[in-house]
């Protein structure tokens, strides 16, 4: 069975290339990305289509967008822009000003995308970090990262007509890889039941867990340099210790330093997931893989060893 499934998943890995865009000062059409998903979908979308720049603003920098601001590379690239696509859902608080006095046309991905109300924290320990009403990391769930390709196609064939056959062929694609890694995720995580629920420390990760049909039992928003207080870890090592919890989750070049006092606290160990923030130019492959990562170090996680394994 396990072979069946890494031999699918190889499949899409060879199907999922992206090449390079056009560089901007040769480029009719020149596409900025506000984050690294949106960078890899639209680089998908385009990709064969003759002068069409993708670029990203360098927000992988940053485990926090709260954190960011434009640098003047990033403002070079918005001036530069005929389209600027957006997550939304008040994720791009820093561009407010920019866009303000932009020309571009922008694209708001999360147009028609069903949000998740944001998870409540404590902001008197943490300081207002909410993003507003809405959770803005819904690229985390496949289907939903699939309503982000479907904007970004339509946008497109409508300021760009002469390509949207192109635009509409590739964005097919790249939604089938996408229900395709889906249901390998949801695969893997049915075969290896029962995960009691999850503990993580970034608010961003309910889209991962109602995806997957996993439990999000905590979730605290820490910044680097800001620890969970007192309270919160008694009441997370209480969970733990409830649920019988053997792994919580930091995230990937986040702060782990809750996550430690808990483990020592429980015995519990301490893994990483990935919020797909930042990582390797030019490739879809690169969201697919996070994908897979994320499931394989939660079931490899419960398991207490490599039952999913990365051929």
């Amino acid at each position: 069975m396990k072979q069946k499934i890494w031999s699918a998943l190889l499949a899409l890995l060879v199907l999922a290339g992206c090449a390079p865009s056009a560089p901007a000062r040769e480029a009719n059409l020149s596409v900025v990305a506000t984050t690294y998903p949106i960078y890899l979908f639209t680089c998908a979308i385009t990709e064969g289509v003759e002068g069409v720049a993708v670029e990203r603003l360098d927000t992988g920098s940053v485990s926090c967008l709260h954190d960011y601001t434009l640098s003047m590379r990033d403002m070079q690239k918005l001036e530069g822009a005929d389209v600027i696509a957006l997550n939304g859902a008040g994720l791009e608080e820093f561009l407010e000003d920019a866009l303000e006095t932009s020309d571009a046309q922008v694209i708001d991905c999360s147009r028609n995308v069903q949000l998740l109300e944001s998870l409540e924290h404590d902001h008197e320990e943490h300081g207002d970090h909410d993003h507003g009403h809405w959770d803005p990391h819904y690229w985390m769930d496949p289907a939903r990262a699939d309503r982000m390709v479907q904007n970004i196609q339509a946008d497109l064939s409508q300021l760009d007509p002469d390509h949207a056959r192109q635009y509409s062929e590739n964005a097919a694609g790249v939604s089938a890889l996408l229900a395709a890694r889906q249901n390998l995720a949801r695969e893997l995580i049915q075969m290896y039941h029962p995960i009691p629920g999850l503990v993580t420390f970034h608010n961003g990760f309910q889209y991962f867990a109602q995806a997957y049909g996993l439990p999000l039992l905590a979730s605290i928003e820490e910044e680097a340099g800001s620890e969970a207080s007192a309270k919160e870890i008694v009441e997370i090592t209480q969970l733990v210790r409830e649920y019988d919890i053997p792994i919580i989750f930091t995230e990937v070049n986040g702060s782990d330093a809750t996550a430690q006092a808990i483990a020592r606290e429980t015995g519990c160990r301490v893994g990483q997931l990935s919020m797909i923030m930042d990582g390797p130019d030019g490739s879809l492959e690169q969201y697919l893989n996070a994908v897979t990562d994320n499931v394989t170090a939660i079931v490899n996680g419960f398991a207490g060893k490599e039952v999913i394994g990365h051929e």
